[in-house]
């Protein structure tokens, strides 16, 4: 197989969601013929450690990373998008960088979920909610005590067993429609301070035009269309919130105009691009199907390795 690219620089392992471990993932990007492989996994740092042990024994470079999970709550739009963090090598060594990175993921996921979705809840539905239907407060420990993977349906359970709501009431309550629905993921605003705390760390938005991809496709997932990113993009590019330093644009849900229209966005906004093939198994979403130029990979190492010399 002979590749157009020398680095796929998006690939997930069985830390988040991925099929390939570590290791694994970093054997395969190595047989493909690959000088860097990107190890992004959802939400993460966990895979970081095993890949770049793997990398340097098998002398291919590994580019760590993670993939953030961002909710919006917008009239326009209510989901997720995400956002690539790529990370100097020295600063993995930072203990505090590791535990503020660990602390404010989490906040998306699990427990701080369950969470956020319960105060969503409470302010729409509870006794002072905007519309109050709940007799008393919905609580998080009342949900945790049904499992210890929440998902809706023991959000459902709840409200139908301890606050005696039909089914319909119910999808009102947590259905995607519902003015409490909170989608995974961690506000921005959360993300914030660590942006701050260490602005070494190279900002990529990740797969910006995905979700108008034409036709099906299993890596648009349930993204929005590039005219809802592109009303968006003035928060992303805001320094004070996020902040952005490339763009996605080698994407394998990228369809031809929407590859060219990413590099001109890139080109208007000054920022770097980058691309991989989002790699989470080896059949239907598999490595080596997209990636970077060696001038691209030499940028985005450049900051990893001297990121005072680029900002």
């Amino acid at each position: 197989m002979t590749l157009s690219y020398v680095a796929d620089l998006h690939n997930h392992t069985t830390a988040s969601d991925g099929e390939y471990s570590p290791t694994e993932l970093v054997q395969a990007g190595k047989d493909l013929g690959l000088q860097a492989i990107g190890v992004t996994d959802h939400d993460t740092l966990n895979g970081l450690d095993e890949a770049l042990a793997a990398g340097e024994k098998l002398g291919i470079c590994v580019v760590p990373g993670v993939e953030v999970s961002l909710r919006f709550r917008r009239p326009y739009f209510t989901g997720t998008l995400h956002y690539l963090l790529y990370i100097p090598y020295d600063l993995l060594q930072n203990d505090d960088f590791r535990q503020m990175a660990t602390d404010i993921f989490s906040q998306g996921r699990g427990g701080g979920l369950v969470r956020a979705r319960v105060e969503a809840i409470n302010a729409e539905f509870g006794p002072n909610g905007r519309q109050p239907l709940l007799k008393q407060a919905l609580t998080a420990e009342e949900i945790e005590a049904l499992a210890d993977n929440v998902s809706r349906r023991h959000f459902a359970v709840a409200l139908k067993e301890n606050h005696g709501l039909d089914k319909e009431q119910v999808n009102m309550l947590i259905g995607n429609d519902s003015p409490a629905y909170v989608p995974s993921g961690i506000d921005p605003k959360q993300l914030t301070p660590l942006l701050k705390q260490y602005p070494e760390l190279v900002r990529i938005f990740a797969h910006p035009a995905a979700g108008s991809f034409p036709g099906q496709s299993l890596y648009n997932e349930v993204l929005p269309p590039i005219e809802t990113v592109e009303i968006l993009m003035p928060e992303f590019l805001d320094e004070a919130l996020l902040g952005l330093d490339g763009l996605e644009v080698q994407y394998p849900g990228h369809a031809p105009e929407h590859r060219a229209l990413m590099a001109a966005w890139a080109k208007k906004y000054g920022l770097m691009t980058g691309g991989g093939s989002d790699c989470h198994d080896r059949v239907d979403r598999p490595l080596g199907v997209a990636g970077v130029s060696q001038a691209e990979l030499d940028t985005l190492l450049a900051r990893l390795h001297q990121p005072e010399a680029s900002r």
